[in-house]
């Protein structure tokens, strides 16, 4: 091989770089409905786009550094226990690893509240169904960018007296399970930010009552109910901590308490869970 050539291929060699290999780790409280997993990832930034699909969701994941993504992964509360397929795609390259989610059992409870919140009146039905055609609206909303940097808060100090999942009993009908928690705060205490975002809804709903729905970005929102005031306008930008609104009992409520569910990609998880997390 002549000179020439040889001067060639080594130029070649070094003209191709290697494929970035992925490698992908999980952490979470556990590993079950209601849980949300954060799913980081060892790729350069220069691979572009890195996304996440699990559980028939997609979800876009976020530089942390020059070498590491990060993304929050939703188990919804309807998750059945089994093996399920995690896939990190990024410029060409995939990888995969399985989530092993085991079973957990949800409590009951049984309330007593007004019967127009049970069955609703015939006068109703339309605000209802405009209320839950805004709710798909703002779930589908969401930027597509991070609006959050700072850990997680609590929205009030009091600790959550009602627990995420719990199977739901109204005058003797069963609903809905429980999509968040509930917080035994008094009547006017102020409510701050669970983080950074925009404030998507800040309205009045039929169930929720006075209700305050925060865009944290990337399919993930906070939705806070039951207020008796609201601090924000809709399309304003807050930081955490920010106060919002003051807890109140409106909507289907049995007293004053505050409400407070997480949307991760359209699944239902615990906020206690995002606190642990991704919190201080």
């Amino acid at each position: 091989m002549g000179p020439r050539l040889i001067a060639l291929v080594g130029l070649l060699v070094t003209q191709v770089a290697p494929r970035p290999t992925l490698s992908v780790d999980v952490a979470a409280r556990a590993i079950q409905p209601g849980e949300l997993v954060v799913v980081t990832i060892a790729a350069p930034r220069s691979v572009g786009p890195v996304t996440v699909r699990a559980f028939d969701r997609t979800t876009a994941a976020f530089a942390v550094d020059d070498a590491h993504w990060r993304a929050l992964v939703g188990l919804d509360l309807d998750v059945k226990a089994g093996t399920y397929t995690l896939t990190v795609d990024a410029s060409g390259e995939r990888a995969t690893r399985d989530l092993v989610v085991l079973p957990k059992t949800f409590p009951s409870r049984r309330l007593t509240v007004d019967p127009d919140f049970v069955t609703p009146p015939p006068s109703a039905e339309a605000r209802i169904a405009s209320d839950a055609r805004l709710l798909e609206a703002t779930w589908r909303s969401s930027s597509g960018e991070r609006l959050w940097t700072d850990p997680f808060v609590r929205p009030v100090a009091e600790p959550a007296n009602s627990a995420f999942g719990t199977r739901s009993i109204f005058n003797g009908r069963r609903r809905n399970a429980h999509g968040g928690a509930d917080f035994l705060s008094p009547a006017g205490t102020p409510i701050h930010a669970p983080n950074g975002g925009r404030i998507a809804v800040a309205r009045d709903l039929y169930f929720s009552g006075n209700t305050v729905i925060i865009d944290h970005g990337l399919g993930l929102f906070s939705m806070l109910a039951h207020l008796s005031a609201f601090d924000v306008h809709e399309g304003d930008l807050v930081s955490a901590g920010q106060q919002v609104g003051r807890v109140g009992a409106t909507g289907r409520v049995t007293g004053p308490h505050l409400h407070w569910a997480v949307r991760a990609a359209g699944a239902r998880v615990d906020p206690l869970s995002v606190l642990a997390v991704l919190g201080k």
